[in-house]
């Protein structure tokens, strides 16, 4: 039986919640890795990670957005935010967000691992 979709990241944001060593207006990285479900075109789930974009700014919090990939399938989707606070917000108004539906169902529920990190150093 899967998860239901609004309960995937609940341990994380929990978890991150604890201020272990964050502060409430610090820049913090979401990353979270998943594989997708056997079968799944990566190009469709590239169009559908793509439509959550309008979402994503329009919380005024994100800075910036990578979605990576590698050989073995592991993908990461690494989201700077304003604050720890702002990201959890996000994570849990998106998934009343129809547009995040059918990446939801691309993605491999049990592979799912998110955590949340401030940031120490960024160069661009």
């Amino acid at each position: 039986m899967r998860t239901p979709i609004t309960n995937l990241f609940a341990p994380a944001i929990k978890h991150a919640a604890t201020g272990e060593g964050t502060a409430g207006a610090q820049p913090v990285a979401e990353i979270v890795t998943f594989r997708l479900v056997d079968g799944t075109d990566p190009a469709s789930f590239i169009s559908a990670a793509d439509g959550m974009g309008p979402f994503l700014r329009s919380t005024g919090a994100m800075i910036k957005r990578t979605l990576s990939s590698d050989e073995t399938g592991l993908w990461t989707d690494h989201i700077t935010w304003t604050s720890l606070e702002a990201a959890k917000t996000a994570a849990n108004e998106m998934f009343q967000r129809p547009e995040a539906q059918p990446v939801m169902s691309m993605i491999d529920h049990d592979s799912i691992d998110m955590r949340h990190a401030p940031i120490q150093l960024q160069q661009e």
